[in-house]
């Protein structure tokens, strides 16, 4: 991030403000607190990376035309209202104009936190997709995410992108392996040549040789005019073998000598060509272990995978839903012809609560069907069994599930969950025992091979 994400505190009366801002920065919310609206007006700029609170009753610009006039510089940009008790008409006209959401006086603490959290959260995100959206060709080679996990990935890859060597991408179904091989290409210097995606799933064992290496004029019924194979026409730039599992033994044997001898021919020729691209395979199985059982190639799983690239789940990187899913949610509405509909903080929590069995390609449709202002199976009675949790029993929750996949991640081990979501060794164990959480009950989570 650029820089720390702020909340701005509109409020005339000193005690209130000092209240405000202390209660934020004892929940770690950096502050900015002022006392009238034309300052709130000159910060609060399009761009601006934070969250705008705001009491209702100020002197000069009152909070409703302060929020007025802020969405009508930036139609994303979070505004919180601060209503007077029992004033409901004022609550609803300032839902009605834009506001996130709005607090009732007198509020707790914690429900302002929790506000201020949820919408620095979202708009955070959505702040991320629009930098990323200004470069559709980062888009496209990029993996997104800002876990670790995914910084070390992004660097694998620009590591390994100069080089010769093959690589197997792993991973479940709809993490982004043909998105991770494409950015091996586009970030190297084949990035100027073709990039050539077979799926091996989807290609008849009859036509393999003539789409994969060519054929010349004759060599078969119908072949009335030569072609150039994808090895061929991939000349210089990165041939990408999906679902490479799934290939036939007998193909999987060409395909070995293909990578053995570096060269090939056309279907009809006898004249040998060079292999002058780089493999890259993708698969959502271990591949390893199916060739020790004996249903891959063995000998081609070593040609295969020099390097291996493990892309983890969306479930073992939650963090990185609200960037993905507001990217999202920005090029369906963009596609749609529409403004980025607003997410709320405590839809985007129970996005990060959910296990995407689909991973980054399930979260894709989500936001699609998010912009239609469509519901998918099971999303409104969570919604409302969320709404129905009391403050601590969401924040018990949330706090419990990360907890447990740190351990899962962790293999059980305390010092290694410690140091991922940053507790002291006895925090972990006293919220451990609190939450009722036992290492014994978790089963810990395979390294996933892959990813795409």
């Amino acid at each position: 991030m650029n820089e720390e994400p702020t909340a701005i505190i509109v409020e005339d009366d000193p005690e209130v403000r000092l209240g405000i801002v202390q209660a934020l920065q004892i929940a770690g919310i950096a502050a900015l607190p002022l006392e009238a609206a034309e300052q709130a007006l000159q910060i609060a700029a399009r761009g601006y990376r934070g969250v705008v609170v705001t009491d209702i009753r100020l002197p000069g610009i009152d909070g409703l035309s302060l929020l007025y006039e802020l969405k009508r510089l930036e139609s994303a940009l979070p505004v919180i209202v601060i209503t007077g008790h029992g004033d409901v008409q004022t609550a609803v006209e300032a839902m009605r104009g834009g506001a996130a959401d709005f607090l009732e006086k007198p509020f707790s603490s914690e429900r302002l936190a929790q506000i201020v959290r949820q919408s620095l959260l979202a708009r955070c995100a959505y702040l991320d997709a629009l930098e990323l959206g200004d470069n559709s060709e980062r888009i496209e080679a990029q993996i997104i995410g800002r876990s670790r996990a995914m910084c070390e990935i992004r660097h694998k890859l620009l590591s390994l992108a100069d080089s010769d060597v093959n690589v197997l991408i792993s991973g479940e179904t709809g993490t982004g392996k043909e998105s991770a091989a494409r950015s091996l290409h586009s970030f190297g210097s084949r990035g100027k040549h073709p990039f050539v995606a077979l799926n091996c799933a989807g290609m008849p064992e009859t036509l393999f040789d003539s789409e994969v290496f060519g054929h010349e004029a004759g060599s078969f019924t119908g072949a009335s005019a030569r072609r150039v194979g994808k090895i061929e026409y991939a000349t210089g730039g990165t041939m990408f073998l999906d679902e490479i599992e799934t290939m036939p033994m007998v193909l999987q044997a060409k395909l070995l000598r293909v990578l053995q001898e570096r060269t090939f021919e056309r279907l009809g020729s006898n004249q040998l060509r060079p292999v002058q691209c780089r493999i890259v395979a993708g698969t959502k199985v271990d591949l390893r272990k199916l060739a020790s059982q004996g249903g891959f190639r063995e000998d081609l799983y070593y040609r295969l995978a020099v390097v291996s690239v493990d892309l983890p789940p969306l479930r073992a990187r939650q963090e990185d839903v609200p960037l993905l899913f507001q990217k999202f949610v920005f090029d369906a509405s963009s596609a749609a012809g529409q403004s980025p509909r607003s997410i709320p903080g405590a839809f985007m929590q129970d996005l990060m609560s959910r296990d995407w069995p689909g991973n980054v390609r399930e979260l894709k449709n989500a936001a699609e069907r998010f912009v239609l202002g469509m519901f998918w199976p099971n999303e409104a009675p969570m919604m409302e069994r969320a709404r129905s949790l009391c403050f601590e029993q969401q924040v018990n929750e949330f706090e419990r599930q990360l907890i447990v996949e740190a351990l899962r991640r962790a293999n059980g081990r305390i010092s290694i969950a410690c140091a991922e979501i940053g507790l002291p060794r006895k925090t972990l164990y006293d919220k451990m025992r609190r939450l009722n959480i036992s290492r014994d009950q978790l089963v810990p989570v395979e390294t996933p091979q892959g990813s795409a």
